[in-house]
């Protein structure tokens, strides 16, 4: 039951994650300029952890969500509207 529940986190943390990277890409970018190659990436990622969680028990829930919110932040950081924001700053 532990096991369960710890994947069960681990897959509600992946999917608002998801839907905070999807709505604040959104926001930012507008429907023209959408980032759907990044977005996909972040669902294969989000995937491929919640089976590594629900495969070994050692892994701790807190490791998963953090690993993924780190990855949903590299995600992020790579997209164009952060990049164009990056670019007027430095100009």
């Amino acid at each position: 039951m532990k096991k369960t529940l710890g994947t069960m986190m681990v897959a509600a943390a992946v999917v608002l994650l998801t839907a905070t990277f999807g709505f604040a890409e959104y926001a930012a970018a507008g429907e023209a300029a959408f980032p759907y190659f990044q977005l996909g990436c972040l669902v294969i990622g989000g995937l491929m952890l919640v089976q590594l969680k629900r495969k070994y028990n050692k892994m701790y829930t807190t490791e998963a969500v953090g690993a993924f919110a780190l990855y949903t932040l590299l995600m992020a950081l790579f997209t164009n509207p952060v990049i164009e924001m990056v670019k007027t700053i430095v100009t």
